[in-house]
């Protein structure tokens, strides 16, 4: 046995090493890119007199001792009827001038923006502007000759890259984590006009609005958001791509806000189903749900029912591609829409208009009702109130029964605009509609939800 290991040891030495060598060494790139990685923390001053909380649950009178303050297991109000908030987030530096990029929610409604230099100095930093829809702000510091960054192309980055991260979770200045890449282009809900770049690099709070490298040491995203259950690193976490806050950051220094592209039009996901209900031999594309009046998506001719498919020549495979897409295209200019309309490929172009909100749309219940048996559904006329909330006829769904609507997922409340590629406008075109619609097969709905239009795949009986 002892010359059977005294054989295999060599081996054993031969293979650690190998695994050694595939492995990345960082420490090259921390030395490099410390320098220009901040520490930030903020300061909120905000009001709260002692008639409140405090009195109200402990019976504290106005001139309690300051020592007292230190007994109970909340901040206690100042005697100015105030008291401060404190947070802490990291940031890098892009300019040699100071100025410097972090998370929107990390200085967010701050009084005091406070940066710390990996030199140790504390500077005061001013908010040159914020993007809350990006989670993006740009400072500036009165400093010279600073270290910045490398900034890296998020575009061409891939997944299963080595990524690095520097920052201050939970407080701790410059701690480094790694891990890969493990997807790009992830939509979060509330999160339309950022692709993320997914990772699992240890991401904590204080992590926020740090830098994440690539092996070469340049910048190709900015940490901003976890997924966890816990409160803490679960293996999950999403960076902004550094092209896109780049872009935003250009933006903020120059005009103080940031203009995004708008298309105008409502989509959702091409299901299976729905797919099938279009004539499509594949489920990809955005479905137009709905055309918003006077947008550039109306002025251009897109419908209803058209399947998005690629946008300026970028293939467009899930719905939530569409909008990353469109955002970052300058308002003003031309862009290409490929689509699919009644099985049929078809390419327009359109002017990208100003991204703006859009009003809410509601439903009432109206008179005059009709009870289909066949499909499992009570629909009722929509009265001229809401039509007019609408811009369009329909029925309104009162109740649902077993049977193909159920299947389907429509819910009461739901307004039916369009069965098979026919606008619904009142109760004669339901009926007319529906008495006409192929056996056996999956068929398109387009319905309104809750101030929202999408599509639903209709199954119709034998």
């Amino acid at each position: 046995m002892t010359r059977i290991l005294k054989l295999l040891f060599p081996v054993v030495l031969l293979l650690a090493s190998a695994v050694h060598a595939s492995l990345p060494d960082f420490r090259d790139l921390v030395k490099e890119a410390s320098p220009a990685v901040v520490n930030i923390s903020t300061v909120q001053h905000v009001s709260a007199g002692l008639s409140g909380s405090y009195q109200q649950r402990y019976g504290l009178p106005e001139d309690v001792p300051e020592i007292f303050r230190h007994f109970f297991g909340e901040r206690m109000p100042s005697p100015r009827g105030e008291q401060e908030k404190t947070s802490l987030g990291s940031g890098f530096i892009v300019s040699h001038d100071g100025y410097i990029l972090t998370n929107n929610h990390v200085i967010k409604d701050a009084d005091e923006i406070v940066v710390r230099l990996n030199d140790r100095r504390e500077l005061e930093a001013k908010l040159i502007g914020a993007d809350e829809s990006s989670d993006l702000a740009l400072l500036k510091v009165e400093a010279d000759d600073l270290p910045i960054v490398a900034l890296g192309d998020s575009d061409v980055l891939e997944v299963g890259e080595w990524v690095v991260a520097i920052g201050s979770p939970f407080g701790f200045d410059y701690s480094v984590t790694a891990g890969i890449v493990s997807a790009k282009g992830r939509s979060l809900p509330n999160e339309n006009y950022v692709p993320f770049i997914q990772t699992d690099v240890a991401i904590n709070p204080g992590n926020s609005g740090g830098p994440l490298f690539n092996l070469n040491g340049k910048v190709v995203g900015i940490n901003s958001q976890i997924y966890t259950r816990s409160g803490g690193f679960m293996g999950v976490s999403f960076a902004i791509p550094i092209n896109v806050a780049m872009d935003v950051a250009d933006q903020l220094k120059e005009k103080g806000k940031v203009s995004r592209g708008w298309l105008g039009v409502v989509i959702q996901e091409v299901s299976k189903d729905l797919a099938e209900s279009f004539g499509l031999d594949k489920a990809a594309g955005a479905l137009v749900a709905q055309v918003v009046p006077d947008s550039p998506a109306e002025k251009a001719g897109l419908k209803s029912g058209d399947i998005i498919t690629r946008f300026n020549g970028e293939a467009i495979y899930l719905s939530s591609d569409l909008p990353h897409q469109v955002g970052r295209v300058k308002p003003g200019t031309s862009a290409r829409i490929d689509l699919v309309r009644n099985g049929k490929r078809k390419r327009i172009d359109v002017e990208i208009g100003v991204l703006s909100n859009t009003q809410t749309l509601a439903s009432n219940t109206p008179p005059g009702e009709f009870d289909s048996d066949s499909m499992g559904v009570l629909v009722a006329e929509l009265d001229d109130s809401q039509r007019r909330k609408l811009g369009s006829g329909g029925v309104l769904v009162k109740s649902v029964s077993d049977g193909p609507a159920a299947v389907s997922g429509l819910m009461p409340g739901d307004v039916i605009t369009m069965i098979h590629g026919e606008n619904i406008n009142d109760l004669d075109d339901f009926k007319q509609v529906i008495a006409g619609l192929p056996d056996d097969r999956n068929v398109p709905m387009r319905i309104i939800r809750r101030g929202a239009a999408l599509f639903i795949p209709l199954h119709v009986p034998k």
